[in-house]
Order: structure tokens, then sequence, then C-alpha cells
């Protein structure tokens, strides 16, 4: 497989996203009036995410790559993501005290949290096995 060595720019931009996204989802839920289990719940499901979602970005690749990976672990990634975004959507879709726009925040800061560990994570091994190769 030919890797191209991803821009010191695209690297950067990737962490910066998942540091944003992350810092504004736990910021909000450190200055939310929510009680504090329910906080414990939004950061759990934003961890649990984050891991599906590298899960299912390695999961991907290792199969696209012939690396083998079990039908039930590939299963499992995918599940693992869907569950992790049903349990926000519902969590969220239940929350009497979020303002709409606050939903949408903690939404929005999720999914670019998602996208920017995908990233990081495809980064981090392209750069790894790049690496590996000119050892």
């Amino acid at each position: 497989m030919d890797l191209r060595k991803p821009s010191a720019a695209f690297v950067a931009a990737s962490w910066s996203a998942l540091g944003l996204g992350m810092g504004a989802f736990v910021l909000g839920l450190w200055n939310a009036t929510m009680a504090l289990n329910e906080k414990g719940y939004y950061f759990a499901v934003l961890m649990y995410g984050l891991f599906s979602a590298v899960s299912v970005q390695k999961s991907v690749r290792d199969r696209a790559e012939g690396i083998p990976v079990t039908v039930v672990y590939y299963g499992l990634s995918w599940f693992s993501i869907l569950l992790a975004l049903s349990l926000l959507v519902v969590g969220l879709f239940n929350a009497d005290s979020l303002s709409l726009s606050e939903k949408g925040f903690y939404g929005m800061t999720f999914a670019l949290s998602l996208f920017a560990a995908v990233t990081v994570q495809k980064n981090t091994r392209d750069l790894t096995q790049l690496n590996e190769a000119d050892a």
C-alpha cells in the first residue's frame, strides 16, 4: 500500500479539532447546571464514543489493508459507535432542563470530537507505518 505522509498542518488541525471538540464538550458540562450524575453520563458517552470511533476506523482500515479482523470485532465496533450516538441522542432528547441551543452544542461538539478522533488515529497510524518502513 502506498502511504503518503500527512502534512504537519493536517496533523495539527486534527489534534486541534480533537482538543477543541473535547474541551468544549467538557467545559460545557463543567458549566452546566445539571446534576453530577447527568454530567457523568454525558462524559462517559463522550469517552465511549471516542473509543468506538477509533475502533471502527481501525477495523475498517485493517480490513481494507487485508489485515484479518473477526466478524465479531467488526460488528461490535459498528454496534458500539451506533450505541454511543444513540445514547447521546436519547439523553439530549430527554434532557428537559437543556435548551435547544445547548442540545445542539453538545451534539456538534460530540460530532467534532468523533471525527477528530478518527483523523488523529489515521494520522498516527500512517506516521507509524511510514516510520517503521524507514527504519
